[in-house]
């Protein structure tokens, strides 16, 4: 009686690569890679933060300029907390950290997600993680070079002739914080809605028919997230506006590049 020859080593082996591939790593392992990842998008905000430090009043000086530049002659800044002189600095260094060392922690996201995508999806993630890095370094330039003039030039001439103005440094970075916040995030929209666009949550001709809601919704988000003057809200909303017809002529095109493939 014969018996069954038992498997070669190549057929173990590739047996063994194959289950390797579909085995599905355990939990704890993702979880120390990604405790790895933080950790080193931590070290960086760290070394940067600590560089920057030594400038932390040149910081706020160079944030504070488009405010300072439209006050009255004779008036300056203020600090009505004890310790303002000190956090508000210490405060604007850290977020500067942050700001400067975004590039690494996305790279560091990209590295713990990568491994989860398809080769096709990579090919689209990688472009995307570039523009939303790019596009929201360019809200804050907008907003620091462009909105600050026109927004503070016109808060500081509406007030009352007799009435001094004298921001206190805190509340000021508070205010500019989250404005660069604002914009930045803003100007992702085109990065959004190729991703909604892609994954097949929306299409482009659903976003057309929905063009003049979303309009709407540009000019309540800019009335949301900026200061309650017009100037401000409407110099958010009309960026938002561009980014969204930019985001859906983009999509458009991807749509068209995928036409013969899905077919």
């Amino acid at each position: 009686m014969n018996e069954p020859k038992p498997p070669s080593s190549s057929q173990n082996d590739s047996t063994h690569e194959d289950g390797a591939e579909d085995t599905p790593q355990p939990l704890m392992s993702h979880l120390v890679e990604l405790r790895n990842r933080l950790l080193h998008a931590v070290v960086a905000v760290m070394i940067v933060f600590f560089s920057l430090y030594y400038f932390a009043n040149d910081l706020y000086l160079f944030v504070s300029e488009p405010l300072r530049q439209f006050l009255p002659e004779g008036s300056s800044m203020i600090a009505t907390g004890v310790a303002s002189p000190f956090l508000t600095p210490f405060k604007l260094t850290f977020f500067t950290a942050l700001f400067i060392s975004m590039p690494y922690i996305l790279f560091q996201l990209w590295r713990f997600i990568a491994p989860a995508l398809y080769q096709g999806e990579r090919r689209l993630a990688l472009p995307l993680l570039f523009s939303s890095i790019f596009l929201f370094y360019l809200g804050i330039a907008f907003a620091y070079f462009i909105v600050f003039p026109l927004v503070f030039g016109f808060l500081t001439s509406a007030g009352p002739s007799d009435v001094t103005v004298m921001t206190d440094i805190s509340l000021y970075l508070d205010f500019v914080i989250k404005l660069f916040f604002a914009f930045g995030i803003a100007f992702e929209i085109p990065i959004a809605i190729i991703i909604m666009v892609t994954i097949g949550v929306t299409s482009t001709a659903s976003l057309s028919e929905k063009r003049p809601y979303l309009i709407v919704a540009c000019f309540v988000v800019g009335m949301l997230l900026t200061p309650p003057d017009v100037i401000s809200q409407t110099l958010l909303a009309l960026p938002m506006w561009a980014l969204f017809e930019i985001g859906l002529l983009f999509s458009r095109l991807i749509e068209k590049r995928d036409e013969p493939t899905s077919a």
